[in-house]
């Protein structure tokens, strides 16, 4: 018996490293077909499926052949339960990933790398976080898929129901800061008060939406360090969303100038340097004066631009710009202080 035990086993290890030669030397043939491919579903598929199926299809073939080998019964036994398990696990890591083959193909549509990608944020937020939510909902099943191939398990199944109600009370209010940032996180992919690339202003820093997660959000800030948050304060936080609608933006610039300046020369000085700047976008410009004090008044630029990246080198050219232009041509139109004195008489 122990010999034919032996026969059997190594007969397992054979199918073993064939089903591993065959897996081999197809996902080879497939990688060179697939190379001159465009398709983004074969070149996904073929990346993200090589290594779970390299387990699979050996796993496969045991689990058809193991039932033909004349093993001891206790032994056939704890094989098929182990295998069971194995197989529950591929399967669901197979699953998985077919959820970011998924997500590479829907995305691949939708870029974010060009100016007008309000859609293509939009899109991408929306797979980021179900692709999030159904790994999730995949891992729960594959562990109490598990757990149920014990029989202890399943026996202890009616004194867990009995308890589900006390047990529920207490796992509902041990996880609500978490199940309220899940479902803060699915809110969020459904209404999209944020995408991924947004600009916004949180608790006062400027950045960009960088990642969002189940239960948090990461926002780089523009000295690239990074917000990480909760993703429940942006549902019950109020924020600044710059580009919710539109990627494009208006800046402005203020300068405070004398009472003396020459407005119309310093408006046609202003639309001369937008002119030659790259960073505008020919929408819109404006130059007015907006408010005064009992020694100047001030002046704004406001300009138009693509996005808020732009719009802040804009802001920074314009600026520098006019005050060189200012400086240069009417020294007089800078801010000065102005004190009179009087000589008094005697009588």
């Amino acid at each position: 018996m122990q010999s034919s035990t032996y026969l059997y086993l190594g007969a397992a290890l054979f199918i073993v490293a064939a089903a591993t030669s065959v897996h081999i030397v197809g996902f080879r043939r497939l990688a060179k077909k697939v190379k001159v491919s465009h398709s983004v579903f074969e070149r996904s598929a073929l990346k993200r499926l090589k290594k779970p199926s390299r387990v699979l299809v050996p796993l496969l073939l045991l689990e058809a052949f193991l039932p033909t080998f004349r093993l001891p019964s206790y032994l056939a036994s704890e094989l098929l339960h182990a295998g069971g398990i194995a197989l529950i696990v591929v399967l669901a890591w197979t699953a998985v990933v077919m959820t970011y083959v998924f997500e590479d193909v829907v995305l691949a549509r939708y870029r974010i790398d060009v100016t007008d990608n309000l859609k293509a944020r939009r899109i991408h937020t929306q797979i980021i976080v179900l692709r999030r939510v159904a790994v999730a909902a995949i891992s729960v099943v594959a562990i109490g898929m598990v757990l149920l191939t014990f029989g202890q398990v399943r026996a202890l199944g009616t004194g867990l129901l009995a308890s589900a109600g006390i047990v529920g009370i207490v796992a509902a209010v041990a996880a609500k800061p978490t199940a309220t940032n899940v479902v803060a996180g699915i809110q969020i992919a459904i209404s999209q008060p944020i995408r991924i690339d947004d600009v916004v202003v949180v608790d006062g820093h400027w950045g960009r939406i960088e990642e969002i997660a189940l239960t948090y959000v990461v926002v780089r800030v523009w000295d690239m360090r990074r917000l990480v948050l909760p993703i429940s304060y942006l549902i019950t936080n109020p924020f600044e969303n710059w580009t919710k609608s539109s990627s494009d933006i208006l800046g402005w610039v203020l300068i405070d100038v004398d009472f003396k300046a020459p407005i119309e020369e310093i408006r046609q000085a202003f639309i001369a340097i937008l002119a030659s700047s790259s960073n505008w976008d020919k929408n819109l410009a404006r130059l007015q004066v907006v408010s005064s004090t009992s020694t100047t008044m001030q002046i704004r630029a406001l300009m138009s631009a693509r996005d808020s990246s732009t719009s802040w080198d804009l802001q920074c050219e314009v600026r520098e710009r006019l005050i060189d232009f200012i400086a240069s041509n009417y020294p007089d139109a800078l801010p000065r202080t102005r004190t009179e004195f009087t000589r008094g008489f005697q009588k």
